[in-house]
Protein backbone atom coordinates (compact mmCIF):
# COMPACT_ATOMS: atom_id res chain seq x y z
CA UNK A 1 0.00 0.00 0.00
CA UNK A 2 2.78 2.40 1.05
CA UNK A 3 4.49 1.72 -2.65
CA UNK A 4 0.64 2.16 -4.28
CA UNK A 5 0.83 5.70 -2.47
CA UNK A 6 4.44 6.58 -3.02
CA UNK A 7 3.70 5.74 -6.86
CA UNK A 8 0.19 7.64 -6.89
CA UNK A 9 2.20 10.71 -5.35
CA UNK A 10 5.26 10.42 -8.10
CA UNK A 11 1.79 10.60 -10.77
CA UNK A 12 0.64 13.22 -8.95
CA UNK A 13 3.36 15.43 -8.59
CA UNK A 14 4.59 14.60 -11.91
CA UNK A 15 0.99 15.82 -13.07
CA UNK A 16 1.64 19.17 -10.99
CA UNK A 17 4.85 19.44 -12.61
CA UNK A 18 3.05 19.49 -15.70
CA UNK A 19 0.08 21.86 -14.95
CA UNK A 20 2.89 24.62 -13.41
CA UNK A 21 4.33 24.22 -17.01
CA UNK A 22 1.41 24.15 -19.02
CA UNK A 23 0.05 27.43 -16.91
CA UNK A 24 3.51 29.18 -17.40
CA UNK A 25 3.21 28.86 -20.64
CA UNK A 26 0.15 29.75 -20.64
CA UNK A 27 0.91 33.06 -18.97
CA UNK A 28 4.02 33.81 -20.64
CA UNK A 29 1.89 34.00 -24.05
CA UNK A 30 -0.50 36.36 -22.35
CA UNK A 31 1.98 38.56 -21.82
CA UNK A 32 3.13 38.28 -24.96
CA UNK A 33 -0.20 39.29 -26.45
CA UNK A 34 -0.30 41.77 -23.66
CA UNK A 35 2.29 43.40 -25.24
CA UNK A 36 1.48 43.15 -28.59
CA UNK A 37 -1.83 44.77 -27.86
CA UNK A 38 0.18 47.49 -26.13
CA UNK A 39 2.00 48.19 -29.17
CA UNK A 40 -0.47 48.39 -31.19
CA UNK A 41 -2.28 50.78 -28.94
CA UNK A 42 0.61 52.96 -28.86
CA UNK A 43 1.15 52.95 -33.02
CA UNK A 44 -2.68 53.44 -32.94
CA UNK A 45 -2.57 56.19 -30.84
CA UNK A 46 0.01 57.96 -32.48
CA UNK A 47 -1.15 57.75 -35.77
CA UNK A 48 -4.21 58.98 -34.98
CA UNK A 49 -2.09 62.25 -33.17
CA UNK A 50 -0.81 62.52 -36.58
CA UNK A 51 -3.92 62.57 -38.28
CA UNK A 52 -5.33 64.86 -36.03
CA UNK A 53 -2.00 67.04 -36.24
CA UNK A 54 -2.24 67.10 -40.22
CA UNK A 55 -5.75 68.11 -39.56
CA UNK A 56 -5.51 70.90 -37.78
CA UNK A 57 -2.81 72.23 -39.54
CA UNK A 58 -4.94 72.10 -42.73
CA UNK A 59 -7.52 73.71 -40.59
CA UNK A 60 -5.37 76.39 -40.05
CA UNK A 61 -4.22 76.91 -43.45
CA UNK A 62 -8.07 77.42 -44.24
CA UNK A 63 -8.82 79.39 -41.88
CA UNK A 64 -5.39 82.27 -42.02
CA UNK A 65 -6.50 81.83 -46.41
CA UNK A 66 -9.90 82.41 -45.38
CA UNK A 67 -9.07 85.32 -43.33
CA UNK A 68 -6.91 86.66 -46.08
CA UNK A 69 -9.73 86.75 -47.96
CA UNK A 70 -12.09 88.62 -46.05
CA UNK A 71 -9.35 91.25 -44.70
CA UNK A 72 -9.05 91.67 -49.04
CA UNK A 73 -12.73 91.96 -49.48
CA UNK A 74 -13.59 94.36 -46.75
CA UNK A 75 -10.66 96.38 -48.40
CA UNK A 76 -12.31 96.63 -51.69
CA UNK A 77 -16.10 97.17 -50.15
CA UNK A 78 -13.87 99.96 -48.38
CA UNK A 79 -12.60 101.48 -51.85
CA UNK A 80 -15.97 101.36 -53.86
CA UNK A 81 -17.66 102.92 -50.54
CA UNK A 82 -14.94 105.69 -51.12
CA UNK A 83 -15.71 105.63 -54.85
CA UNK A 84 -19.10 105.70 -54.71
CA UNK A 85 -18.86 108.49 -52.12
CA UNK A 86 -16.55 110.21 -55.10
CA UNK A 87 -18.93 109.35 -57.89
CA UNK A 88 -22.18 111.11 -55.80
CA UNK A 89 -20.09 114.19 -54.75
CA UNK A 90 -18.81 114.89 -58.29
CA UNK A 91 -22.85 113.89 -59.35
CA UNK A 92 -23.87 116.93 -56.91
CA UNK A 93 -21.24 118.91 -58.37
CA UNK A 94 -22.63 118.69 -61.76
CA UNK A 95 -25.83 118.71 -60.69
CA UNK A 96 -25.29 122.17 -59.31
CA UNK A 97 -23.04 123.72 -62.32
CA UNK A 98 -26.50 122.27 -65.07
CA UNK A 99 -28.56 123.85 -62.59
CA UNK A 100 -26.56 127.49 -62.83
CA UNK A 101 -26.01 126.74 -66.31
CA UNK A 102 -30.08 126.33 -66.79
CA UNK A 103 -30.24 129.41 -64.61
CA UNK A 104 -28.03 131.33 -66.76
CA UNK A 105 -29.33 130.28 -69.94
CA UNK A 106 -32.73 131.32 -69.01
CA UNK A 107 -31.26 134.58 -67.63
CA UNK A 108 -29.36 135.18 -71.12
CA UNK A 109 -32.95 134.16 -73.28
CA UNK A 110 -34.39 136.81 -71.19
CA UNK A 111 -32.31 139.52 -71.73
CA UNK A 112 -32.44 138.40 -75.79
CA UNK A 113 -35.86 138.37 -76.02
CA UNK A 114 -36.19 141.79 -74.66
Amino acid sequence: ELHLTMSEKNELTKSLGMVQKELQEKESEMKREISEYQDRLLQTEKEYQDALMEANRKNEIQIEACQDKMNSLEHFISSQKLEIEHLNSTKEELNNSLKEANQTLGELLKHKVR
